[in-house]
């Protein structure tokens, strides 16, 4: 790691500086930068921070030359093709080499997000006010990278980030929530972080392979293949970014936790990425083929299309087929009885190209990476009582009513678990515990321990001063303290002293991981290797510390 002034660089974490981003100019935490390209400069507040003209910040691409901006120091590029237009008759079709462009193309705005359905962003919507969605335009031509580096071609390797951001395999986009920026881990860590958009839904994976033929045989995974290309992207353009291609990390969270372990099982990956951290998600299995196919006829049947008119599907607009394609889901689902499939209707298939069929990582797959990961969850990823007050007062036995539909007669023996293994919880906090359980993880753990790179888990517990103390450490919160931003995300922290204390500790740990392999450092207590005998989990709190299966006993009870 660089050089650089800590207690200038904590100070200006709270400094509310800022960033031009896709709405508005907002608050940024980060340090000022000097008015020159050396980013190892300690930041003066007084200095320029925003420079961009006609010898600033261009960059080498196999397509050509882009030119972005200096942000405090830190080049920023935006909305950098990775590939062609998806749209037309590159639906359904795997990604495309992008043509190469004539002169410098400017990359100083974040690309457009992939068809979807957009969160509600309405004043009275305390979602968007805690998470304040970013989006603008949506469209097939959404095959883009961001990328934030404290170098161009200068030789340097510096080990690269790549973020896959949430929403299932349905919505999100690469900046949707501000706590995704990656100004400031890239400053503070020297090192290249680059997150991406790329299909999804219904335009990312629809299997139309059984009525289709051999030209759609790739159409269920093409959104999985559009993240492959992405990392090949960086595989022959970083180094002109100054990164490693030889030290890429990938880390998502929610569905993008679950694309990261995709990615870890994919053939298609292996030498690409070199370790990986899924944060709030996991997968260790993709959808059924034979329901992909069967799906893929319910979409020809609802279009009116025979398969001969297979390609008028690419003619239709987005907005069209999408439409299409959730009715032929609904009627699918009904005719089988209800949903029947991981990640709902659309989402990666294992055909045994691209995915593994069975479970990832248990069998030896010599073409599959097998790299280091680290897994992390929080402790109440779904708290229902942000916006219901009253909940803060439900008894035990409320708990146990609100989780029969669920878990029927075992409800009350898995409640007295979980309070006896949490003696000190409150009902609420038994209830999100519950519900937010850690069996998925602890699974994806263990199918992984069958390989021979390492594995970490950690759990994190800290929970913001916000709504009145009832947000807990709810599902996102986390990505703010990997990534240093918890004075930009102040929504989900309140900001301060007292998160990026802990913010530091964490950025600290992915930095050594990304490095390495390994996420111990000096910032946090030994943080042992995670084995299915002990559990070993690093608790991510105001207090840090290493215990061996926290939840085991509570957790067995749901088996």
């Amino acid at each position: 790691m660089k050089s650089f002034n800590r207690r200038s660089f904590i100070k200006g974490l709270g400094a509310g500086a800022a960033v031009i981003t896709s709405s508005s100019v907002i608050p940024l935490a980060g340090c000022t930068a000097t008015s020159s390209s050396d980013s190892s400069q300690t930041p003066n507040d007084d200095d320029q921070v925003l420079l961009i003209g006609d010898n600033i910040a261009i960059a080498d691409t196999d397509c050509g030359k882009v030119k972005g901006f200096s942000m405090r120091g830190v080049y920023t590029f935006l909305g950098i093709p990775y590939a062609a237009d998806a749209s037309g008759k590159n639906r359904f079709m795997p990604p495309q080499k992008h043509a190469r462009w004539d002169g410098i193309r400017p990359a100083v705005f974040y690309g457009n997000s992939a068809p979807q359905t957009i969160y509600s962003r309405v004043p009275t919507s305390y979602g968007a006010f805690v998470d304040h969605w970013n989006y603008d335009e949506i469209s097939e031509n959404c095959l883009t990278i961001n990328i934030w580096t404290n170098g161009i071609a200068d030789g340097k390797k510096r080990p690269v980030i790549v973020w896959l951001h949430g929403g299932g395999y349905r919505s999100g986009n690469g900046i949707e929530q501000d706590g995704y920026h990656g100004e400031n881990i890239t400053r503070y860590g020297d090192v290249v972080f680059c997150s991406i958009n790329h299909r999804l839904g219904v335009i990312g994976f629809s299997d139309l392979s059984a009525v289709g033929g051999e030209k759609y045989k790739d159409s269920g995974n093409v959104g999985l293949l559009d993240m492959v290309e992405a990392l090949k992207w960086v595989n022959r353009n970083i180094a002109n970014f100054g990164g490693d291609p030889g030290n890429v990390t990938i880390i998502g969270q929610s569905g993008g936790g679950g694309k990261v372990c995709l990615l870890s099982a994919c053939p298609e990956a292996k030498g690409l990425i070199h370790k990986a951290v899924p944060l709030s998600g996991s997968a260790i299995t993709a959808n059924d083929k034979a329901y992909s196919q069967k799906l893929g006829e319910y979409i020809l049947k609802e279009a009116r299309l025979t398969p001969a008119q297979i390609d008028k599907l690419q003619d239709l607009s987005w907005e069209e087929y999408m439409d299409i394609a959730n009715k032929a889901a609904v009627k699918l689902q009904e005719d089988m009885g209800g949903p029947t499939t991981y990640r709902g209707a659309y989402g990666p298939i294992a055909d045994d190209v691209y995915l593994p069929k069975g479970t990832f990582f248990e069998e030896p797959l010599p073409n599959s990476p097998d790299i280091p990961m680290l897994f992390c969850t929080t402790f109440h990823e779904q708290s229902p009582s942000r916006t219901d007050a009253e909940l803060e007062k439900i008894s035990k036995e409320g708990v146990v009513e609100r989780l029969k539909s669920r878990y029927g007669d075992k409800t009350m023996s898995i409640v007295d678990a979980y309070a006896k293994n949490f003696p000190d919880a409150k009902p609420i906090e038994l209830l999100a515990m519950i519900t937010s359980n850690r069996q998925n993880v602890i699974n994806a753990a263990t199918a992984k321990k069958h390989q021979q790179s390492p594995v970490y888990m950690a759990w994190f517990g800290w929970c913001p001063p916000l709504f009145d103390n009832r947000m807990r450490a709810f599902h996102c919160l986390d990505i703010c303290f990997w990534f240093l931003n918890t004075d930009l995300m102040l929504t989900h922290t309140g900001g301060g002293a007292r998160p990026r204390k802990l913010s530091q500790k964490m950025a600290d740990a992915l930095l050594a991981f990304v490095r390495t392999g390994n996420p111990n450092t000096s910032s946090l207590p030994q943080w042992p290797e995670f084995t299915v005998e002990n559990g070993e989990t690093m608790i991510l709190n105001d207090v840090c510390e290493v215990k061996n299966d926290p939840d085991r006993e509570a957790r067995s009870s749901l088996m």
